[in-house]
């Protein structure tokens, strides 16, 4: 399986390191021409091949979004139908939404099969995951169970909240959010917040 990251800053690339060490061939892009990254991947996720987002998502099976909200408008929804989505993003809205960012994201990449999980983790705790469970959200099944391979394989504990509507549970504000725990610890702060 070839995955795409997509954000060159901080999640990004320990997102491709984890990727590379499992065996996985990982294509990073960040905003603008490739050549501007290619230092950064160097020293922070050598082996991940830099390549303009379009490029990166064309020929990769799983993408990570792992950019600023901010500039999830700019990218093209189109390039993003049939692929397996993780949405790794975060938004700080100054009052309530009415839809989780997960839910928001899949109205705009219409076609793509979007799972929300790795956002609820600061980059600094991504490694070593250990086992640190992490919630996942979605709405195909099949979607959810390859990012579940793809988490175990990367060295997480995979825990399925629901559908992506549940992935509110995974957002800024929630009692995951930005705590490291095992499964156990998890499972019971989400049968709390359900």
């Amino acid at each position: 399986m070839k995955i795409a990251v997509l954000g060159a800053g901080h999640v990004g690339p320990v997102v491709a390191r984890l990727a590379l060490a499992a065996g996985y061939p990982v294509a990073i892009a960040g905003s603008g021409d490739p050549a501007r990254i290619a230092m950064i991947t160097e020293f922070l996720a050598p082996g991940a091949v830099p390549l303009s987002a379009s490029d990166a998502v064309a020929d990769a099976d799983l993408v990570v979004l792992a950019i600023p909200w901010h500039r999830f408008g700019t990218l093209e929804p189109g390039m993003f139908a049939g692929k397996v989505v993780v949405d790794a993003m975060n938004h700080w809205p100054p009052a309530a939404q009415p839809l989780g960012t997960s839910e928001e994201v899949a109205a705009r990449l219409v076609g793509a099969h979007v799972v929300k999980t790795l956002n609820h983790i600061a980059y600094q705790d991504m490694e070593p995951p250990n086992g640190r469970a992490v919630g996942l959200a979605g709405d195909d099944a099949a979607a959810v169970d390859v990012v579940s391979e793809f988490l175990r394989r990367i060295g997480f504990e995979p825990v399925p909240v629901g559908p992506l509507a549940a992935g509110r549970l995974l957002e800024p504000g929630s009692p995951v959010f930005g705590v490291a725990v095992r499964r156990p610890e998890f499972e019971q702060f989400a049968k709390e917040q359900s």
